[in-house]
């Protein structure tokens, strides 16, 4: 270690973190309660010692509750961390300063974990040698040649939920550089084919991967998913090629622009609810160590207790002025800086809970995010619940935000697996759910519909498991959802049978297409258009290894499934009628005869909904306009096939668009190669989805 000397100046406490200009960098942090800070200075992520430590006075270096320096000359490249100390009062208020303790700063914009050691952060004394750093950046050296954010409108997106790590780690992914930025720009171009129009990333912002349970880290396994944020201006590190040498921003924008290059959005997983630093016996990272008693939910009684309502520790205490403002700030640099479309909340009812845990009619910091000039293009996600019992489907607090719709996923689930009784509630969801929305002034576009995502099943598993099996976690196979809605198709697991495989595929293809079929936002997740399994592992968190990377292999063995899935979203995006922006009224439309939407059963014009056993809806959707064909859509979940009447509409036709119970090609026809069906009458297999449009005289 090389000590040096650079001169110092008082700073300024705008802006937050470290900023550079050609004269130096400015440093500054919040912290109410502390009564010493000091700044370390490192030559690298992993040197033994700072080359320059400096003490920051109180009557020089602090305004109001923020700390600040200058350093002259500082060069790019710096790295560094914090340290801080206070008053002992853990119990009376919640404070928890620890001087020996290197924190990170919050508002970095990369950080490193080179060296990181939970368990020393979990314990008193110094962590020098373990801690996580910070490094000094140029932000505004980077071309971002004319890019901004896509503006495409809701109704048109189509989301792709991917895992930048497992989406190209496995070696049949055959990318320079696997599980970073880098290797998802390759696969750019199977986006494209696929049809997608937004990739949703699960967590990218800086996680803490030795964040899981003892018996699992004994197990070798780490936090893989990401929802163990640490740092929220940051990309994580380990998605980096050369994280060492700062790089996490260009790479990160380099993804962004590649992206929108290909006409795809880009929309973030983050994690505001609850950070890494876990409960009472957590590692000091950052945010505990500068202000805890103002991040985070404590007991009122004794501010040691963290209060829980996300099942991970702790809770970010939103609605604090000034933690509803550093979640409003860094959204919006994460659009402005990044150019990011759009966030997905994860467990967003969190946010809705006031300082002393209550729900809030208006939580501040939700109508904050809605409200922002900066973010007010910006697609909004909320996942509608929280670990405490708080659900939010349909009332989530706003107007523009959007919902993960857990009772879409749910009749869909059940219908497909052949369950009775669902076929109302299944029209409601396919119709856009207007009776969660529309009372509120909500939209169709208020709905998130998905069948699957990270967190459970993946497609093919759902039609493979009746049971989860999680024992490769190290839990027992207590993790996880028992409430799975699955169905193995009569074996439990892998097969050779093939009227059994037969079954899965023809199952995978339903729920694809009456995803895309619906009205709403369909996601789907990354890798079910490949029958991609987890070997019935729904909680796949902590395995960073082949059960949950993506084989490439599979493009070429489940070839059939692919082209499903692309000729399904191609005709969802030819169709007006699937993306509508209104709610449907079944009546007709201004210059139309035929209704928006009229509802059947095998019979025209007499749907079963009185019928406890129906398993069979079908329903036709009128074009939107003179150009636009009409559609009559079929699903039979039964056992059963049965013949179905279709409407006679004057001077039309009808041909035959998809089929699921036909072999690839004829399961789904482009419209040049459809043939006219010269029948009033058609077959419909059990469990098949059959889908015609139509055609003029």
């Amino acid at each position: 270690m090389q000590e040096r000397k650079y001169k110092v100046k008082h700073g300024n406490p705008y802006p937050s973190g470290s900023s550079f200009n050609t004269e130096g960098v400015n440093f500054s942090i919040f912290s109410h309660h502390a009564e010493y800070v000091e700044l370390l200075l490192f030559d690298s992520a992993d040197s033994n010692g700072p080359f320059q430590i400096i003490p920051l006075e109180k009557e020089t270096n602090r305004t109001f509750f923020s700390w600040h320096i200058y350093v002259c000359k500082l060069p790019v490249g710096t790295w560094y961390t914090w340290r801080m100390d206070g008053a002992d009062q853990l119990r009376e208020s919640g404070f928890r300063f620890d001087k020996n303790k290197h924190l990170l700063d919050p508002w970095a914009r990369a950080v490193s974990d080179k060296r990181w050691n939970r368990q020393a952060a979990c314990l008193p004394g110094d962590n020098g040698l373990t801690a996580m750093r910070s490094v000094v950046i140029d932000e505004k050296d980077y071309d971002w040649e004319g890019d901004t954010p896509l503006r495409i409108r809701s109704q048109k997106a189509i989301i792709y939920e991917l895992h930048v790590g497992g989406f190209t780690r496995h070696p049949a992914a055959k990318v320079a550089n696997p599980g970073t930025f880098a290797g998802l720009i390759e696969k750019i171009p199977y986006l494209q084919q696929l049809g997608i129009t937004h990739v949703e990333l699960l967590p990218i912002m800086a996680f803490d991967e030795q964040d899981v349970p003892p018996h699992t880290s004994d197990l070798g396994l780490k936090n893989y998913w990401g929802y163990s944020t640490h740092s929220f201006f940051s990309p994580h590190p380990g998605y980096c090629m050369t994280p060492e040498q700062g790089t996490h921003v260009k790479e990160f924008r380099d993804l962004v622009k590649a992206l929108h290059k290909a006409g795809m959005g880009v929309i973030l997983d983050v994690v505001f609810n609850h950070t890494s630093e876990a409960g009472a016996n957590g590692p000091v990272i950052n945010f505990r160590g500068i202000g805890g008693n103002i991040f985070y939910h404590l007991d009122e009684h004794d501010k040691s207790i963290f209060r829980d309502y996300t099942g991970c520790g702790n809770t970010v205490n939103a609605n604090h002025p000034f933690v509803s403002g550093f979640i409003i700030h860094c959204l919006e640099y994460w659009v402005r800086e990044m150019h990011v479309d759009g966030f997905r909340f994860d467990l967003a009812s969190a946010l809705a809970r006031g300082e002393q845990g209550e729900v809030l009619h208006n939580p501040p910091v939700l109508w904050g995010i809605e409200l922002s000039e900066q973010l007010s293009k910006t697609k909004l996600i909320a996942e509608a619940w929280d670990a405490a019992g708080l659900y939010q489907v349909g009332s989530f607090p706003g107007y523009r935000w959007a919902e993960w719709n857990g009772r879409y996923r749910d009749v869909v689930r059940r219908f497909v697996r052949g369950d009775t009784g669902v076929i109302q509630e299944l029209a409601t969801r396919i119709a856009g759910s207007s009776d969660l929305y529309e009372h509120q002034g909500g939209l169709p576009i208020s709905s998130i519909n998905f069948i699957t995502c990270h967190d459970g099943f993946t497609l093919y598993d759902l039609f493979s498991y009746n049971e989860k099996h999680n024992e490769a976690n190290g839990e027992n196979n207590r993790d996880g959802c028992n409430n799975n809605l699955s169905f193995n198709c009569g074996v439990e697991g892998e097969t050779d049978d093939p009227a059994i495989l037969n079954l899965r595929r023809r199952k995978a293809k339903n729920a694809f297409a009456i995803l895309l079929l619906s009205q709403g936002v369909p996601m789907l997740l990354a890798g079910d258009e490949l029958l991609n399994s987890q070997s019935g592992n729904n909680n796949g968190y902590c395995q960073d290894n082949p059960l949950t990377w993506l084989d490439w292999n599979k493009v070429e063995e489940n070839a059939d499934t692919v082209r499903f899935v692309q000729q399904m979203i191609a005709l969802r995006k030819r169709h007006l009628s699937l993306m509508r922006r209104r709610f449907l009224t079944g009546k007709p439309a201004d210059g139309k005869t035929l209704a928006d939407i009229t509802w059947h059963g095998a019979q025209i014009n007499k749907p079963i909904w009185n019928d406890p056993d129906a398993r069979l809806l079908a329903f036709t959707l009128a074009g939107v306009d003179e150009h636009e064909p009409d559609l009559h859509i079929v699903m039979n979940m039964s056992d059963q096939g049965t013949f179905v009447d279709l409407p006679i509409i004057t001077g039309k036709n009808w041909r035959l668009a998809i089929d699921t119970s036909l072999p690839s090609p004829q399961d789904i026809v482009a419209p040049q190669d459809q043939k006219r069906v010269d029948t009033p009458y058609q077959r419909v297999n059990n469990q098949t989805v059959v889908v015609f449009e139509s055609v003029d005289c």
